[in-house]
């Protein structure tokens, strides 16, 4: 298990409590600015007063969009801080392979034609050669009973063949394999709320921190939606920003290894077993 806190380079705390708890921080990647800090912390803490973040200097950090620098800031406000108690909702690696994904797959593919955030295409497609490429699921098809339960799809326009709003295509990005990874364990995600800018939340490999998601896709009248981006944005951060972090699980399991002991000798045993449970049971109802 990974710790999302380690090598943190930006650290929050209370101004009335300068060396208590952290109330959160995170891994400072390219193109995150001081108004995404800003951002961040209403996501991650309840406070019942206007606030403002200041730095070591004890000088107010802007609501701009200059570069955020490294180090520690402080809530100042004259009202009450806590952290955002809000479930966020345990996910690994969640690969559609039954019939009910099938038509979602094809019609992710045919839109995108592409990692609709490295921007790297598939050049093998016109031979049906997908090989390295995922069609991901922005909220997972394992949460189906969470989605139904909170009508996620009144934001559906576009139906699936199956008639299964989550199974809309308006749901999916077509994703290299190695970012359908880390986009499904919030380790990479999106804000729609700032010119669809990619958002890396640990040491970035590929060079896309910062980069915005092109205009093609974005005029696409079936992309995916605002609020389901906004959601899986929200997730990242309190899965990264709030206090320290929630775990980051092991998702390699070769042939002829214990999963489901591993599973439950880890953290959060009982939210993960329900999420591979339901990550089956959605593919054979």
């Amino acid at each position: 298990m990974s710790n999302r806190s380690l090598g943190r380079d930006i650290h929050i705390y209370a101004a009335s409590d300068p060396t208590g708890p952290v109330l959160g921080g995170l891994i400072l990647t390219n193109g995150v600015t001081n108004i995404n800090l800003y951002s961040m912390v209403d996501i991650i803490l309840t406070i019942s007063s206007i606030y403002h973040l200041q730095d070591a200097r004890r000088s107010q950090l802007d609501r701009d969009d200059n570069p955020l620098q490294p180090g520690n800031y402080y809530v100042v406000t004259d009202g009450s801080i806590s952290i955002n108690d809000e479930t966020c909702l345990t996910r690994t690696i969640s690969l559609g392979t039954g019939p009910r994904t099938a038509d979602f797959r094809k019609a992710v593919r045919e839109r995108d034609g592409r990692c609709v955030i490295t921007g790297k295409e598939a050049l093998n497609a016109h031979r049906g050669m997908w090989g390295g490429f995922q069609a991901a699921h922005i909220f997972p098809l394992a949460y189906l009973h969470h989605w139904n339960a909170n009508n996620f799809g009144s934001l559906i326009s576009i139906e699936s063949t199956d008639g299964e709003s989550i199974n809309s295509v308006q749901n999916g990005m077509l994703l290299r394999a190695d970012i359908h990874i880390l986009f499904d364990s919030y380790e990479v995600s999106i804000n729609p709320d700032d010119d669809y800018k990619i958002v890396c939340f640990f040491t970035d490999g590929d060079g896309i921190a910062g980069n915005h998601l092109d205009q093609r896709f974005r005029d696409d009248p079936r992309r995916p939606v605002d609020d389901l981006l906004r959601w899986h944005f929200r997730q990242a951060v309190l899965a990264n920003v709030r206090s320290v972090g929630e775990p980051i699980f092991e998702v390699d399991f070769p042939p002829g290894s214990d999963m489901i002991g591993e599973i439950l000798s880890g953290p959060k045993a009982g939210e993960r077993m329900q999420y591979e449970l339901f990550s089956r049971l959605v593919e054979v109802t």
